[in-house]
């Protein structure tokens, strides 16, 4: 500590040097904001998926092989009149050339020239053109976006284009974010700093975390430049590390400047007060920014580029955020000096300061919690569980076009598909057989070498067995269709598309309209189980579900117990305590419990459509947002708890009892972590302006994590816990401090004499 001290004095111990190390840090903002230039356009929609993962394999080969599968972008067309009339013919067929000629291009199928029956809508006026990119997922995205700019513009021809599937989902997702982030900046901001002038007591100290908070999303956004050189970085990681970096820098400049004007009280000058400020509340800065991203880098374990790049994207964010603390923080501090207190506009409903400590209300909350303890802790846990109750009912799967807003192009053209076409949208899964010929290579492909091949029977067996199977609606393969395990369909001259030298290939088309839900996994088990004439690979919606799922699922176990291993060792490095760092993980479980049960309510079950509208999108939880909750929503908790616990430390180490340790520590950082939390919900109801469900869904249950954790956790089930415990909290560092407490009874506000060691 006191190596540390010298080191700031060296760096921040005048005016002049805090001057110089501002304008040295105002360069490596500016320098990591050009670093920073263009990430968007660097980070991938993608990344649900393992890379090595049977459904990507058998796409893959469906892909490359085959020239079949899922298609990535679906043009749907449509005519103002016949789609029979010579000018829709000629342009369909114009629309086609284009997109054949197209070196980006895989494959193309679409209506024209051949007419399938099923690529043309009901009504006569729609056609569907399907379209499958080459390359990896930036790539297929530049692809896609260049064909849809091209095909969808304005123009008077005789066809009308839209887009639907995967590709232009993501397209319409990363414009929904950034029309959203633009909104919450227009929005969120102004009532940021509202909250901050209240906490804070005066327009200069409010405007401190903006700095830090600036200094530490710029950083963060050039390490994700950076980054996305070396590995696949979601595009989600971009919203969400700006939301969280500015929320962590509020919660930091909040305890360093609390302390600050604390010591400046008690008569220290600047910059022995900024020193002070950085013994104290800097060392539970770097407790808590180390906790985070430990708590955030769990996520590594699970196999999902997703997961990877917001572990990844979290911890850089959290330690910027302290970097920015501990760098711009202090040289701010030191030349604002008394000036930092100036312009309270919110004094007079704030009222006066200084007053005593016992005189807190949050002091009299932990006194009153402390002397019915096991009252307040069932209570608060009957309530705890009643919020989790609904986790439970979890149905676990995967968004799809229906968590866009109906206002949403996409989502207009998805649901024609679905409504207006006889196949609905394309959602069969893909079963490859690359060891199974049904042909030699060098035989003739017409049907009726198709019905001689001698591999044929095999197949046949096989393809009436899976139609049979529950949730399957129809079976197409190259010796026919098939319905309820019978051939209801000889082959036609379609069938060689299944068949090559690549082996054979089955389309399974599920009886339901949702493959990423529990039932399009249970169909996709029982497709890999059923047994195969050779080596069955399974891909499509419901095979990527599954495998997503599974890779989330078994490393669970091991992320787990990397975070509580991690945030046991590092709060006994803080504590020297055995018992308080198990009660923070077992009360930090407890809430992020009462978390997933109310996302599950509002999101899942829509106990909330009153004020939130009705679901988008299946009956479901995306089935990444486990992982990406617990991990998230733990470190931010521990965040709270490592504020609350150095004041607590501090009073016990000094001398005082358990009790009123607790209180004051409570009354020292009540309103700080309350105001860090309302001040971090604020930030990440922001998410919410992206009309995007997923990322409504973390910002939400973002929110609800702090705001029960600083509500029903810290202010009543800590203080009412660690009264239970007494003298065990402190085990086994209180036995060395024991010889050095004076035996003085200390006396309550209330006039009761307590004993030294409760």
């Amino acid at each position: 500590m006191a190596l540390r001290f010298s080191l700031a004095k060296t760096v921040y111990g005048t005016r002049r040097r805090a001057l110089r190390a501002l304008l040295l840090l105002a360069l490596v903002a500016l320098a990591a904001g050009l670093g920073g230039r263009g990430v968007g356009e660097r980070l991938a929609p993608g990344g649900w998926t393992p890379a090595g993962a049977e459904s990507t394999r058998a796409d893959a080969l469906l892909a490359d092989r085959f020239h079949a599968g899922q298609p990535q972008l679906l043009l749907l067309a449509t005519a103002k009149g016949s789609l029979d009339a010579p000018e829709a013919e000629r342009a369909g067929r114009e629309l086609t050339a284009r997109l054949t000629a197209d070196p980006h291009i895989a494959w193309v199928r679409g209506y024209w020239p051949r007419h399938p029956a099923e690529l043309r809508a009901r009504d006569g006026h729609s056609a569907v053109v399907a379209v499958r990119f080459t390359g990896d997922e930036r790539a297929v995205r530049a692809a896609s976006k260049a064909v849809t700019d091209r095909e969808t513009g304005p123009g008077g021809g005789a066809l009308r284009i839209a887009v639907a599937g995967e590709s232009a989902l993501y397209s319409e997702m990363e414009r929904l974010s950034t029309r959203g982030a633009m909104i919450a900046e227009l929005i969120v901001a102004p009532l940021v700093l509202l909250v901050l002038l209240w906490v804070f007591g005066s327009l200069v100290a409010a405007l401190l975390p903006v700095a830090v908070g600036a200094f530490a999303v710029l950083t963060t956004t050039a390490l994700l430049r950076a980054l996305s050189e070396l590995m696949t970085v979601s595009m989600f990681v971009l919203n969400i590390a700006t939301a969280l970096g500015f929320g962590l820098a509020v919660d930091y400049c909040l305890l360093i400047v609390s302390r600050f004007t604390e010591e400046l009280a008690g008569g220290a000058g600047p910059v022995a007060a900024a020193g002070r400020a950085m013994r104290t509340a800097g060392r539970a800065v770097a407790f808590s920014a180390v906790t985070v991203a430990a708590a955030l880098g769990a996520l590594t374990v699970f196999p999902l580029p997703l997961t990877r790049s917001l572990a990844l994207g979290g911890a850089v964010v959290a330690l910027c955020s302290a970097a920015g603390a501990f760098l711009v923080l202090p040289p701010l501090l030191v030349l604002l000096g008394r000036q930092v207190n100036r312009f309270d506009a919110f004094r007079r409903w704030r009222g006066r300061g200084g007053r005593p400590v016992a005189e807190g209300r949050w002091y009299r909350l932990a006194l009153w919690v402390t002397r019915r303890p096991v009252l307040v802790a069932l209570g608060t846990l009957l309530l705890l569980g009643l919020l989790a109750a609904p986790g439970a009912q979890a149905r676990f799967g995967m968004y799809d076009d229906r968590i866009l807003p109906a206002s949403s192009p996409v989502a207009r053209a998805s649901q024609r598909l679905r409504a207006g076409f006889p196949g609905g949208e394309d959602n069969a899964a893909g079963v490859v057989l690359p060891d199974v010929h049904v042909l030699p290579p060098e035989a003739d492909h017409s049907p009726l070498a198709l019905r001689s091949a001698p591999e044929e029977p095999a197949v046949h067996a096989y393809a009436a067995r899976l139609s049979r199977l529950p949730g399957v609606r129809q079976v197409t393969t190259a010796t026919g269709v098939y319905r309820d395990g019978r051939r209801t369909e000889p082959a036609g001259p379609w069938a060689a598309s299944f068949t090559g030298p690549a082996g054979t290939w089955l389309s399974v088309r599920p009886a339901g309209d949702s493959p990423l839900s529990p039932e399009g996994r249970r169909l996709t088990e029982r497709l890999r189980a059923e047994p195969a004439p050779g080596t069955a690979l399974v891909g499509g919606p419901g095979a990527r579900l599954t495998d997503t799922e599974d890779a989330l699922t078994g490393p669970m176990p091991l992320a787990v117990l990397l975070t509580v291993a991690a945030t046991l060792v590092l709060l006994f490095a803080y504590t020297r305590s055995v018992l308080v760092p198990v009660k923070a993980v077992l009360l930090n479980a407890l809430s992020l419990a009462a978390t997933f049960g109310i996302i599950v309510a509002v999101f899942q079950q829509g106990r909330l459509e009153v004020l939130i509208g009705p679901l988008r999108g299946p009956a479901t939880t995306d089935v990444v947002i486990p992982a990406v909750m617990f991990c998230t929503a733990f470190g931010l908790s521990m965040d709270y708890e490592v504020f609350l616990l150095s004041r607590i430390l501090e009073e016990h180490r000094r001398g005082t009892p358990t009790r009123l340790a607790v209180a004051t520590g409570l009354q020292r950082t009540g309103r700080l972590f309350t105001s860090a939390a309302l001040v971090f919900a604020v930030v990440m109801a922001s998410l919410a302006a992206c009309d995007l469900v997923m990322l409504q869904l973390i910002g939400f249950g973002l929110a609800v994590a702090v705001l029960l954790d600083c509500t029903l956790v810290r202010a009543l089930l800590v203080p009412a816990v660690m009264s239970l415990v007494g003298k065990a909290n402190w085990w086994p560092a209180a036995r060395r401090r024991a010889a050095r407490r004076p035996s003085a009874p200390v006396r309550e506000p209330d006039g009761q004499l307590a004993g030294r060691g409760e």
